[in-house]
């Protein structure tokens, strides 16, 4: 075995800069530029001219499972090693060096040719999210993305509100419920470093595991905002930007033991037995004490049954109806009216009754 091979004689170190990451492979590999081992002038060694790295990932690494290819972009400083020794032409890449820039990239080597990293200066490499450097109690460079967060939050949603009418015709109330509004949560983001562990992808998604003491958090963001995020105490806030879709190939049972508030701004359309199987039912059921109530602000009430369906209303109590316009009722067979006690009718005008034939007892 050649004595150049890293480890049989000795290792030859290297601390570099990521100048190219388009393997043409897919490989994951990266072309750095090495101090003491190349020139910073590319006219001597154009950035296509460098060696190809191979990083070494924490997981997976084959058949594509774990995470591939590594989060490297233009301008990192890693280190690493050449495996076939002093002959420096298999580098490897331990991993990165993370330092606080002073300066944005520049042309020539040992810098981003893109000139997109690095995107700050004069602070650690380190995510501002797992920094959170503080002045005192106030944030002196929060992440842009928990601006935002703040800045969008939405607030003073409001749920049904009855303004109509809720008189019944025997003058009792319906007791319909007032209106109200809800907000979403505040931001419950306060992390201490060194417990927040982030990852920031290039284009902005963001996972935070945040185990800073009182303030324990799990967050995840799409770089649009669609987000979701559990607080300290275990609530979830959803939040989608766009539309959302939910598709369940099988059944699905959620149980609430508190409140459930649902505002829409659009149309609400909900289809029940699609696939016309036998008692497939719609129930719902109101506990002891509660009322159904429906408003309808500028608009019809409708319901419809299609071919031999009936409309069935079973009332334990009273039956009451008032009506502020007219009242029309088609029949297109008999009509059956059975009164266990006594029928009052009382009509400010005339009393008209038409058929063939009127029996009065």
């Amino acid at each position: 075995m050649s004595e150049s091979f890293a480890g049989i004689s000795k290792f030859v170190w290297f601390v570099g800069v990521v100048e190219d990451r388009m393997d043409p492979e897919y490989a994951g590999r990266l072309r750095v530029r090495c101090l003491a081992h190349h020139t910073a002038d590319k006219t001597l060694i154009p950035t296509e001219d460098l060696m190809w790295a191979s990083p070494i990932f924490a997981d997976g690494g084959i058949s594509g499972l774990g995470s591939s290819p590594g989060l490297f972009v233009e301008g990192t400083h890693v280190m690493g090693y050449f495996r076939d020794g002093s002959e420096r032409q298999e580098p490897v890449i331990l991993g990165t060096l993370p330092s606080a820039p002073v300066e944005y990239a520049q042309s020539g080597g040992f810098y981003d040719p893109n000139g997109t990293y690095p995107k700050y200066i004069n602070e650690p490499d380190v995510n501002r999210l797992a920094v959170n450097k503080k002045n005192g109690t106030e944030e002196t460079n929060p992440h842009l993305s928990l601006v935002l967060r703040r800045l969008t939050r939405t607030t003073n949603i409001a749920t049904s509100e009855f303004t109509l009418d809720t008189t019944a015709a025997d003058n009792s109330d319906m007791g319909a419920s007032l209106e109200t509004t809800w907000s979403q949560p505040t931001i419950p983001y306060n992390a201490s470093y060194p417990y927040n562990h982030v990852y920031e992808s290039e284009s902005g998604h963001i996972r935070e595991y945040d185990d800073t003491n009182g303030a324990e958090r799990i967050h995840e963001r799409h770089r649009t905002g669609t987000s979701y995020e559990i607080d300290e105490s275990g609530n979830k806030t959803e939040l989608t930007v766009s539309n959302h879709y939910n598709i369940i190939k099988g059944s699905s049972q959620a149980l609430i033991e508190g409140l459930k508030d649902l505002s829409i701004d659009g149309h609400y359309k909900l289809y029940i037995n699609k696939s016309g199987s036998p008692n497939n039912h719609y129930d719902i059921q109101i506990g002891a004490g509660a009322n159904i109530n429906i408003q309808v602000d500028s608009g019809n009430v409708n319901i419809t049954t299609g071919g031999d369906g009936k409309i069935n209303l079973n009332s334990g109590g009273d039956y009451n109806v008032k009506v502020g316009g007219d009242y029309t009722m088609t029949v297109a067979g008999s009509r059956s009216v059975s009164v266990a006690g006594t029928t009052t009718d009382n009509t400010s005008g005339a009393v008209v009754h038409t058929g063939k034939t009127i029996d009065l007892n």
